[in-house]
């Protein structure tokens, strides 16, 4: 979002529905493609849908979500919410587009604490210096008899470059991954090591994913749950979102 902010400059954005609606013609909108072409890169996927707001459109740019009057003149930020059903439409968008970026991590390039059969599997975006992700891997054993199995996938907060990148690098190449990370959560210094490592990539995803802080924990339905959650409360989060998933789909 902050490198969309960028390009549209004054322009003001918002997270909206887009997979709820069929896509809409291309030609019915061409005025609205042609304007959002002349506001981004060529390669910026641009898919128009239907809003639930007459006059409004849903426009996905990459992994971003916009809306947008059917003339192309204006875009605007804000949360949808629907006061009826009171559903949050805003949160519910970017659950879509998270649930497609999740779907393209690899897994064999995540340090995985659990087991296959485990109730639930989350993706856990974390930073080996950050306090709260510290704390909620000293508790790795309680997440995984509350059958939960965490996936985690490298966020160095300071960013590309940092010590703590390089101490994630050193972590994600060593032979031992699991005690490596044990190690530089505990405070210490893993073995320093090189490779060709996920740390940069996954730390992009994350920010494709709207991760903002650490620990942030995603869902294979693109849910995101921000900051550290104790075991059982968080094996009661994911019951709850569980059966609101199954409530929709029925």
């Amino acid at each position: 979002m902050k490198k969309l902010l960028s390009i549209l400059a004054s322009v003001v954005l918002a997270p909206a529905l887009l997979a709820m609606s069929a896509p809409v013609d291309a030609q019915d909108y061409e005025a609205v493609r042609e304007r959002l072409r002349s506001l981004v890169s060529g390669d910026s996927e641009i898919a128009i849908a239907d809003s639930p707001v007459p006059g409004m459109l849903q426009v996905r740019l990459g992994s971003d979500i916009v809306y947008m009057t059917e003339d192309g003149r204006y875009l605007m930020q804000g949360r949808m919410l629907d006061l009826e059903t009171r559903e949050d439409l805003t949160d519910k968008a970017m659950n879509e587009v998270r649930r497609e970026l999740i779907g393209g991590l690899d897994r064999d390039q995540t340090i995985t604490f659990g087991n296959d059969d485990a109730a639930f599997d989350l993706f856990v975006f974390t930073d080996v210096d950050c306090g709260y992700c510290r704390r909620l891997h000293q508790q790795i054993d309680e997440y995984n008899e509350a059958g939960i199995r965490v996936n985690y996938a490298a966020f160095p907060r300071a960013g590309i470059g940092s010590e703590s990148f390089k101490k994630m690098v050193s972590v994600w190449c060593a032979d031992d991954q699991q005690a490596a990370l044990t190690l530089a959560k505990n405070g210490g210094t893993p073995e320093p090591a090189e490779c060709d490592s996920p740390v940069a990539e996954q730390y992009k995803l994350g920010q494709s994913l709207g991760v903002t802080g650490t620990p942030a924990l995603i869902t294979l339905n693109g849910d995101l749950i921000p900051g550290y959650v104790p075991p059982e409360d968080l094996r009661t989060r994911l019951e709850q979102l569980t059966a609101r998933q199954q409530a929709t789909a029925d």
